[in-house]
């Protein structure tokens, strides 16, 4: 089950199926498309992603699969890369709060969102040696990127998990909390980005996108920086920024 609440310009998405550690089927994968897309169409200016109960998500709900039958490509191909990309593009900020198993699928929601705080006792890793599969949804290039090739096939071949605390003094992830503090941590700087200037953070998302899948050099990167400066300085939120500097004050920003 996958529920959406929206107020003062936050939405908060919860995958809250605790009895199966928010493992998501087909009907979930769909269901947390829609919520991006209603949280999207409401205009947020940030959004929060969660799990209830002691895991985030431990990946893909392989109850009713039958391994004889299975189209892995399909879910992953036709469902699972599709929403991590409407994920990763959401036009606003985006961040996860992760506690227990984040593997597989749940991994990947985690890559898909702009700022992750993990609790430190947060599981992270690669248990697909165990099936006799391997790791996906975006898995082995966050591991790859972050952590470089051969610790990276260490956690694959042997399965090991790392705990929150390890992933973030990793580079994995942003910051880590304890347990008990994560989600009130997390929804703080939530609120706060949220009154932020979101267009600005729509362009620095996009410019570190570009950085990332087109591994641009500086001079590439600057261009597109100026041209980016360039469209916000005709802004509300631009002029906005600058008054309160002026005037020793906070700004109010409309997004």
């Amino acid at each position: 089950m996958v529920e959406l609440s929206i107020r003062d310009g936050i939405a908060e998405v919860v995958l809250n199926a605790p009895k199966k550690l928010n493992s998501l089927d087909e009907q979930g994968l769909a269901d947390l498309s829609r919520a991006y897309d209603d949280a999207a169409a409401a205009g947020v200016r940030a959004l929060l992603l969660r799990g209830e109960g002691r895991a985030f998500c431990a990946g893909r709900d392989i109850s009713a699969v039958d391994p004889a039958n299975d189209d892995a490509y399909g879910y992953l191909g036709d469902l699972v890369t599709p929403l991590l990309k409407k994920m990763a593009a959401f036009p606003a900020p985006t961040f996860a709060a992760a506690q227990g198993a984040c593997l597989g699928v749940g991994l990947g929601l985690l890559v898909a969102t702009d700022v992750v705080y993990v609790a430190d006792s947060a599981k992270i890793g690669s248990p697909f040696a165990n099936l006799g599969a391997t790791l996906d949804s975006g898995g082995h290039w966050l591991f790859t990127e972050r952590l470089g090739a051969h610790r990276t096939l260490d956690l694959i071949y042997t399965a090991d998990l790392m705990s929150g605390s390890e992933a973030v003094a990793a580079g994995l992830f942003s910051r880590v909390f304890p347990a008990d503090d994560l989600l009130e941590a997390t929804r703080a700087t939530v609120a706060r980005v949220a009154t932020g200037a979101t267009g600005a953070f729509r362009a620095s998302k996009e410019l570190v996108a570009q950085i990332r899948d087109q591994r641009l050099g500086l001079w590439e990167s600057v261009e597109d920086e100026n041209k980016a400066q360039g469209v916000l300085c005709g802004t509300e939120d631009y002029a906005e920024g600058f008054a309160a500097f002026v005037d020793k004050r906070k700004p109010h920003f409309k997004g």
